[in-house]
């Protein structure tokens, strides 16, 4: 049974996981290399639970009482009484590798591991782990606190036992579970990021601006954000490191990440995060930058 859940990481997943959980009243231990960004976090997690509060989604108490549950740290030794840990790092399979190798000697030998990789093998980041059965893909969708979905994913090896204990604490988060085979992107991402690199071609081929992309999708099929919008939001490194491991993985130039999207990420402009993508978030309104 989960009592206790471990985070790695605290950056936009982490640290949504992080208030999912401890609203469900699970203990957490939260962890990142740096203290500025794990105060940060603490800070966000405070942010949008007050604004849970003030929509009456969530009582007052509910949230004081959710914020106490988070407990931080800089060193893995924090997870040593962890029932299961989440690494929820950048999408960056060298980066998830040295996390897992370190990962397993603060743990308990009962203790699972889940990534939340949005589109890297659970099998190959399961052979760097000291317990391949005990791990497991745990996709959440962003941002965790709004979105409904978890993905699960079984590697080769993860047992019967760790998937149903994955299944049960998605479900006590509220949240709806689909299972998906371990190939790259697995469902959502397989699905989305295709679609979200045909709107930068489009853009790249001058076929429409930005602004006319996006309205072109949102009203024309009914999307709640146009494609080139998402994409900022959820970060064009993102969107650049899935759409690489579907064109590796795949082997397929279907897969193939527009140029477009690669010059973005190679100037540095990753979308919201860093204040300009698609759009420039300077100001008090996105603007369209082609």
């Amino acid at each position: 049974m989960i009592k206790t859940i471990g985070v790695i990481g605290a950056g936009q997943m982490g640290n949504g996981i992080a208030h999912v959980a401890a609203l469900a009243e699970y203990d957490i231990k939260l962890l990142d290399v740096d203290k500025a960004r794990i105060d940060k976090a603490l800070a966000t997690i405070g942010a949008n639970m007050d604004r849970q509060v003030r929509r009456e989604v969530i009582a007052a108490a509910d949230a004081k009482a959710a914020l106490k549950r988070i407990h931080t740290g800089l060193d893995y030794k924090i997870f040593k009484d962890c029932d299961i840990v989440i690494e929820c790092a950048s999408e960056d399979e060298d980066l998830k590798r040295e996390i897992l190798q370190q990962l397993g000697p603060s743990l308990r030998d009962d203790a699972l591991i889940a990534s939340n990789t949005s589109s890297i093998s659970i099998t190959r980041l399961a052979t760097v782990t000291d317990r391949p059965e005990r791990f497991i893909g745990m996709h959440f969708m962003n941002p965790v606190p709004m979105m409904q979905l978890v993905e699960l994913i079984r590697g080769l090896a993860t047992s019967e036992e760790t998937y149903e204990v994955a299944r049960e604490l998605a479900e006590s988060l509220g949240k709806t579970v689909a299972m998906a085979e371990d190939f790259p992107a697995f469902i959502v991402n397989r699905v989305l990021l295709p679609m979200i690199n045909e709107a930068v071609y489009t853009l790249y081929e001058g076929v429409g601006n930005v602004k006319a992309i996006d309205t072109a999708l949102k009203l024309g099929a009914n999307h709640p954000m146009g494609p080139l919008e998402l994409a900022d939001f959820i970060g064009l490194d993102t969107c650049l490191a899935v759409m690489q491991v579907l064109y590796e993985g795949l082997a397929d130039s279907k897969y193939r990440p527009c140029p477009l999207l690669v010059k973005y990420v190679e100037a540095g402009w990753l979308g919201r995060k860093s204040g300009r993508g698609f759009y420039d978030y300077s100001g008090d309104e996105p603007v369209p930058t082609r």
